[in-house]
């Protein structure tokens, strides 16, 4: 589930952020240039980042002040200022004590403040981050920056950035959409320069000698923006600070096998995960009620929850004759998992026969896939994918995806074919089939 959007008050402006997770650790993430904390759950790969994060920490995003969800500001703050929108969020989320870890452009916020903070950091870790130019080194061409700055202008929003960032994904045209609207979701081009304008003016390379709190650097070896060199000296710098090199490609180096959510948990949990997941081959059912909305308008508050107490008693019920696990209650809908995808596809049938004897119609659809384990719950792409082809049916009908209808051969289910789709946040196309009555 997505977490929910809440708002801190810092001054007079108002600092979008989530918080999700329930570890004995709070971590707060400071993004880079650019963030948007609703629509990076639209991207699978941050999805899964988050998550891990989420799943040994109580971790906190936000959007800085000028950017994503957060109020406009007619000219880009100073660290000051964002260092008070941090306040503002921890206090928000009551936070007392937080790690705080620092992406790219994100790492000088979060390295001044624990410098400037360190009552309110456990621990500080700096991810693929630089806090200015080191000393001995050459400064950069004359023409260098105002080139930078107004090819940041002319290219904000198309994707052109993609192969500099996340080279990695820079031939994924599906990625490359997501990654250009972000980027315009996140920020204008104008507002992308003030913020690039400012960085490249900052120089911190006197704060790292004074921070005080446990450090971890953690660095990319193939990051195309970003010198090892740089890297380790912010390492240095910082007494007792811990340096790791890890593989990736990636400037944003958020897929799982980059290996940084598990140096994190390490260094804040003082344990690695396990290397080996609860995974497992699952049919996913996802039921929702067509008309939610309208319908719960029309009856009003207590008829409505009645109705859903109805709805609920008979989806367990169903399930639970079909040897299926109701892993979630989405409101107005559920998420069920099955060990087969025949009987999940005669649950689903049964759950709409049942309730429309109640007035009650739905839609559903079903994925085969590998899915993880966490907790009650369960996670993976799978899942993504089968909330995707749920969405697709219309009223009344079962949608699935071709794995699942592949696998239920000689069950004597039909089938007719629905086309072949794009599942929205998910990669390549997907050949969907309806459940003949």
């Amino acid at each position: 589930m997505v977490p929910e959007t809440k708002y801190a008050r810092s001054g007079d402006l108002h600092i979008a952020y989530q918080v999700m997770g329930g570890g004995p650790i709070d971590l707060v993430f400071v993004p880079g240039l650019a963030s948007h904390v609703e629509f990076q759950w639209e991207e699978p790969t941050q999805v899964r980042f988050f998550r891990r994060l989420a799943s040994f920490s109580r971790l906190i995003r936000f959007d800085k002040r000028g950017t994503g969800l957060s109020d406009r500001v007619a000219t880009m703050p100073t660290l000051e200022e964002r260092m008070d929108d941090v306040r503002a969020v921890m206090d928000a989320a009551d936070s007392q004590r937080a790690a705080i870890l620092g992406l790219s452009e994100g790492g000088t916020l979060a390295l001044v403040f624990a410098a400037t903070f360190p009552k309110r950091t456990r621990a500080l870790i700096l991810w693929n981050a630089s806090g200015g130019q080191r000393p001995g080194s050459e400064p950069p061409p004359p023409d260098s920056n105002r080139l930078l700055l107004e090819g940041l202008e002319q290219n904000w929003g198309t994707g052109a950035f993609l192969p500099a960032f996340v080279p990695s994904a820079s031939g994924d045209a599906r990625f490359r959409a997501w990654w250009s609207r972000f980027e315009r979701l996140a920020m204008s081009p104008g507002a992308a320069v003030q913020a690039m304008r400012m960085n490249l003016e900052i120089d911190a390379r006197d704060v790292p000698a004074m921070v005080q709190v446990p450090t971890l650097v953690i660095y990319n070896r193939g990051d195309p923006v970003l010198s090892a060199d740089s890297a380790r000296y912010m390492a240095d710098r910082i007494a007792g600070a811990e340096f790791v090199e890890l593989p990736g490609p990636d400037h944003f180096a958020w897929k799982e096998e980059d290996g940084v959510t598990q140096e994190v948990e390490e260094f804040l949990t003082g344990s690695r995960p396990p290397s080996e997941v609860d995974r497992s081959l699952a049919t996913l059912l996802f039921t929702d009620i067509v008309g939610s909305t309208d319908r719960a308008a029309k009856l009003g508050d207590q008829r409505w929850r009645e109705l859903l107490e109805q709805h609920d008693s008979i989806v367990r019920r169903v399930v639970e004759s079909f040897r299926g696990r109701l892993v979630d209650s989405t409101g107005d809908g559920v998420l069920a998992s099955f060990d087969g995808p025949a009987r999940a596809i005669r649950c689903a049938r049964a759950i709409g026969e049942e309730l429309s004897a109640i007035g009650v119609e739905i839609r559903a659809g079903l994925h085969t896939g590998e899915v993880e384990a966490r907790g009650q719950g369960l996670a993976g792409i799978a899942v993504h994918i089968g909330a995707r082809v749920a969405a697709l049916a219309g009223a009344g009908e079962v949608l699935v995806s071709r794995t699942v209808k592949d696998l239920v051969a000689g069950s004597g289910i039909s089938f007719a074919d629905h086309g072949v789709h794009e599942l929205k946040g998910v990669p390549e196309k997907w050949h969907l089939f309806l459940v003949d009555e």
